[in-house]
């Protein structure tokens, strides 16, 4: 077996549309393969002897979550937005701590990858409670978005392509609650799957840890990890070409340098 030492840590950011991506259905095997096609790429970072805090966005994913628990909700008691983020975190770490043993043992190189469940800190007063503007969960069409808006109680929004999502708070994260157990286990050369989702948003209260009902958004939050983890690079993974302004709008340019 390969053993590679660690020079820098880099977190790297692989967004919850490129899991699941536009057109798909949602299925376990679509989501592994895009996984699959990230760990490839994943282990060529690492054989350059980076350190690794994957973290991952769930929009779609936890906005599947939500519309099941809704639309079951007289069958089976209906879970919080904080607890469908925790569930979502231990569906995609699973297919990616999977897919990075799978690609790592491949190759023959000797890293242990680990999947931590993460809590994010948030201000109770931060606005984003009375404005919610996140998009989560799949697609939908007019229609579709009408019926869970009067079924379900389901507050949506239209994007630039005349598709709807529901959309919930997305408050600005404070602080990584795990982040010492994050950092203690990239200085031992192991791989983390951490803040999936952006992480569980929570507040103290009473100097408790209390979950919210929110999604934190995850280029942010991986901001936040990088911050307080330290780490020397941040890489964003996502479904799109390039970085661009007013994408997906007559007046969209793309962004060469920064």
């Amino acid at each position: 077996m390969e053993i590679i030492k660690n020079n820098k840590t880099v977190v790297i950011a692989l967004g919850g549309n490129a899991i699941l991506q536009a057109g798909e259905k949602g299925t376990c095997e679509e989501q592994y393969n895009n996984v699959k096609i990230a760990a490839i790429e994943i282990v060529k970072i690492i054989r350059e002897g980076y350190g690794i805090a994957l973290t991952h966005g769930n929009g779609p994913q936890v906005g599947n979550l939500y519309i099941q628990n809704s639309l079951a909700g007289e069958a089976v008691p209906p879970m919080p937005l904080d607890v469908l983020s925790a569930e979502s975190q231990g569906l995609i770490g699973y297919f990616i701590q999977q897919a990075m043993q799978n690609e790592l043992a491949g190759q023959n190189i000797d890293i242990p990858v680990l999947t931590i469940i993460t809590q994010v800190e948030v201000d109770k007063n931060d606005p984003a409670f009375k404005n919610p503007t996140k998009p989560v969960g799949p697609f939908h069409t007019r229609k579709e978005a009408e019926l869970l808006m009067d079924k379900a109680s389901i507050l949506m929004k239209e994007d630039s392509k005349k598709r709807w999502r529901k959309i919930v708070p997305s408050p600005k994260p404070v602080s990584i609650v795990e982040k010492e157990a994050i950092n203690a286990n990239i200085e031992d050369g192991i791989i983390v799957i951490v803040s999936g989702g952006g992480g569980i948003p929570v507040i103290k209260k009473n100097n408790n840890l209390v979950g919210v009902e929110a999604v934190i958004d995850k280029d942010s939050s991986a901001c936040r990890l990088g911050i307080d983890i330290k780490a020397d690079i941040l890489m964003i993974l996502t479904d799109v070409d390039q970085v661009a302004l007013n994408l997906n709008t007559p007046d969209e340019k793309w962004i060469d340098t920064m």
